[in-house]
């Protein structure tokens, strides 16, 4: 009789936390429905039309005809594309590294104790909270082949005025240089907070031990951050795959150089809303997602070689 009362009990008991688990489910559904609605009608849905649109021929007025996998085959034949896929693949190749290191750099750094740090954080954060146009046109001024400010300074030593924004071979990297340049700030303040999370413990017992600034980085800090440096490094990589202000604002449709600069994002714009190819330029946007979805995959899968979870 005691067992069975007893069992009739822990049923009960199960049942009321059911009920209530029930209760703590639908308050949690509907805390988190209004971002699951936000994602699926400003994300989801726009990415399904795009993928049915790049099947399809446009030509104004949302008049669609199917044609398949026509303006995929156009795509990969079309030297537009493979110098835009290069162009954007250069660029994340080169920024992405250069931009997470210097950002590392100056996070270690202004994670030490030296004076004025809270007002290097606000300088070196300001690019962020600035906008993009602004951003771009104050560095259009300063890259000018007329009055620039570099050109200048280069004049004073004697030095030829350099075509910073003109010439096919410097171009990209005159936009580089912006880029990483606007994104440091934001990457810095991610791995200070990485840097702030390691305990004081481990580098006084490395102290103990005699182990110098280097060799503490390379044994605690870089191992202890990594987690912390995996989603910049994620993140940055996809925002760098997907450039498009900065070309737009700073290299004319005119200019010679933008054969050797436009992005894949710049050429999904251009068909899209210039030529009104919105199909061709749908299919080059699915391109750009495949080559960020692999990209993101063998990040992923390469973690566990460097990233080293507490």
């Amino acid at each position: 009789m005691i067992s069975e009362k007893n069992t009739e009990k822990v049923i009960n008991k199960k049942k009321k936390m059911s009920k209530k688990d029930l209760s703590d489910c639908r308050w949690a559904y509907a805390m988190i429905a209004p971002t699951i609605l936000g994602l699926i009608i400003l994300n989801i849905w726009p990415l399904i039309q795009t993928c049915y649109l790049s099947f399809n021929k446009t030509s104004g007025f949302g008049n669609n005809q199917w044609v398949g996998l026509d303006n995929y085959k156009r795509m990969f034949s079309d030297s537009a594309v493979i110098h835009a896929v290069i162009n954007t693949l250069e660029y994340t190749a080169i920024s992405v590294p250069v931009g997470v290191l210097l950002s590392l750099f100056i996070a270690v750094l202004l994670n030490a104790k030296i004076k004025g740090k809270t007002l290097y954080r606000t300088i070196y954060f300001l690019p962020m909270v600035s906008a993009p146009a602004a951003i771009a046109m104050v560095w259009r001024w300063l890259y000018s082949s007329d009055y620039g400010l570099f050109n200048y300074l280069l004049s004073l030593v004697g030095i030829k005025s350099v075509q910073w924004l003109n010439n096919p071979k410097i171009a990209l990297f005159s936009i580089i240089i912006v880029g990483v340049w606007s994104t440091i700030g934001y990457n810095m303040v991610i791995l200070l907070a990485g840097l702030q999370e390691i305990p004081k413990s481990f580098y006084e017992a490395a102290d103990i031990d005699g182990a110098g600034p280097i060799r503490q980085f390379f044994a605690i800090t870089f191992p202890l951050v990594s987690p912390t440096m995996f989603f910049v490094v994620v993140t940055t990589m996809i925002g760098s795959l997907q450039v498009f202000d900065l070309i737009f604002m700073m290299i004319d449709k005119t200019n010679i150089a933008m054969e050797n600069t436009q992005s894949l994002v710049y050429l999904f714009y251009k068909n899209s809303f210039m030529l009104n190819d919105k199909g061709y330029g749908s299919a080059i946007v699915m391109l750009l997602l495949a080559i960020i979805l692999i990209i993101t995959v063998i990040q992923l899968r390469m973690q566990k070689k460097w990233v080293h979870y507490q």
